[in-house]
């Protein structure tokens, strides 16, 4: 995962992980999540998907979720993970609105 530390950007993969487990969900489920959500343009391997929660684990940006009762291990965001996720919006907005100001003539207070 290469996420832009200095810049703070995220990765398209990072950033729809994260918004994937605002509510608790499995990798599969958050596969599924994910290409729904992007409508199939984005659609996740496991080994992919894996990765990624591995490291935003690393990160304490999601952690487990429930007991591990033989059931899929389900993951949720934490704070910190929150805190990314609404950095990265942000940082979104501020792109889209330079954007459609040079491009489409758009002014954003």
């Amino acid at each position: 995962m290469r996420d832009n530390i200095k810049g703070k950007a995220l990765t398209e993969t990072t950033f729809y992980v994260l918004l994937s487990v605002f509510t608790p969900r499995h990798g599969y489920a958050m596969m599924q999540f994910i290409e729904q959500e992007t409508a199939g343009r984005l659609s996740l391997g496991a080994g992919t998907l894996y990765g990624a929660i591995n490291a935003l684990l690393k990160k304490g940006w999601m952690e487990p979720y429930g007991a591990e009762d033989g059931r899929k291990k389900e993951y949720v965001i934490t704070e910190a993970g929150r805190k990314a996720a609404e950095g990265e919006r942000e940082r979104l907005k501020r792109l889209l609105c330079t954007a459609d100001t040079i491009i489409g003539g758009v002014e954003h207070e």
